[in-house]
């Protein structure tokens, strides 16, 4: 018989902490659907270690929210019982692979943004169990950033097919970038990096990264949101139903 789902305690902490734990863990989930399908070998590898890495995250942080939560919810509870509107991630995360270019694009986008948000958080957290999953989490995204920017410099500055599907990709996944910079709540202060103070350093990175992959910058204009208020695509409630389906159909398997 199918579980019921999970109640999570509404705070700014505990939305700050799931909301990052979500970003990790559908992106992870995104990634791992290259296996089987990416573009050669040694790239499915890179893809598949990847979202080890962010899965990796997302456990730290549900771990930790259960903690702070102390209701008795584990790192499953939170990834399988909750409803799709309970999620709390970025728009930018949830958007379907598409072509190689679309994954690349995407995960540059989002790479160039938290890395220096792990690195600022593990720096200034006065949460000394929350720094140390940054300090973790910010030796990977380093390592997740330079793979995709190499990548899609490569893509840019290669065939014209190959640049127009990367410069097609970019103007599809731009308007979901305004979402990363919401700034942190006032009463999170001293908790973790805020997401506006980032925007520079995001903008001078990604400049660059655009520059050497002879790619153009999308104009500025109106930005998709509500991923933090449970708003999310269609396609994300088609993965969420798979991803949960076998956890909900067999409530407390092991194997």
């Amino acid at each position: 018989m199918p579980t019921t789902s999970i109640r999570v305690a509404d705070t700014p902490l505990l939305r700050e902490i799931l909301g990052r734990a979500d970003d990790a863990l559908v992106l992870g989930h995104r990634l791992s659907q290259w296996t089987g399908h990416a573009p050669m070998l040694e790239e499915e590898l890179a893809l598949a270690n990847i979202a080890l890495d962010l899965i990796g995250q997302a456990r730290a942080l549900y771990a930790l929210a259960g903690e702070i939560e102390g209701l008795g919810h584990s790192e499953d509870d939170y990834a399988y019982l909750r409803d799709s509107r309970d999620f709390r991630n970025l728009l930018l995360v949830e958007q379907p692979n598409g072509d190689f270019a679309i994954t690349i694009v995407r995960q540059v986008l989002y790479a160039a943004f938290i890395d220096p948000w792990w690195r600022e958080t593990a720096r200034r957290s006065t949460d000394s169990r929350l720094a140390a999953i940054a300090a973790k989490a910010e030796k990977e995204s380093a390592y997740h950033l330079r793979h995709a920017a190499e990548w899609l410099i490569r893509l840019g500055d290669g065939t014209d097919e190959s640049h127009r599907r990367a410069a097609a990709a970019l103007e599809q996944l731009w308007p979901f970038v305004g979402e990363m910079f919401a700034p942190l709540d006032p009463s999170l202060a001293g908790l973790c990096a805020d997401p506006a103070s980032l925007h520079a350093e995001w903008d001078a990175t990604v400049n660059e990264v655009l520059d050497q992959a002879t790619l153009a910058r999308p104009a500025e204009g109106w930005m998709q949101n509500g991923g933090r208020a449970g708003r999310h695509s269609e396609q994300f409630g088609h993965m969420i139903a798979e991803m949960q389906h076998l956890a909900r159909s067999h409530p407390g398997a092991t194997w």
